[in-house]
């Protein structure tokens, strides 16, 4: 994970390094998620997350589109 100023900075530092696919979440997503993935870990019965929960979990949060899609 890398942390930037701005999406200015982001996109900048994707072009430098021709990652131009590369996405960026805020951190209150990177927050939501983290909590969304890891309050399952403290569940007696935890199980993990399948592919659809994943994804329903990514479109959830605002994390949305082809890049953040984990099946074909």
């Amino acid at each position: 994970m890398l942390f930037f100023r701005s999406e200015d900075h982001a996109m900048a530092w994707r072009e430098r390094r021709g990652l131009m696919d590369a996405r960026t979440i805020s951190l209150a997503q990177a927050g939501a998620l983290a909590r969304a993935w890891y309050a399952r870990k403290l569940e007696p019965d935890r199980r993990r997350y399948t592919l659809e929960e994943t994804e329903a979990l990514f479109t959830e949060i605002g994390m949305r589109g082809d890049f953040w899609r984990l099946r074909p």
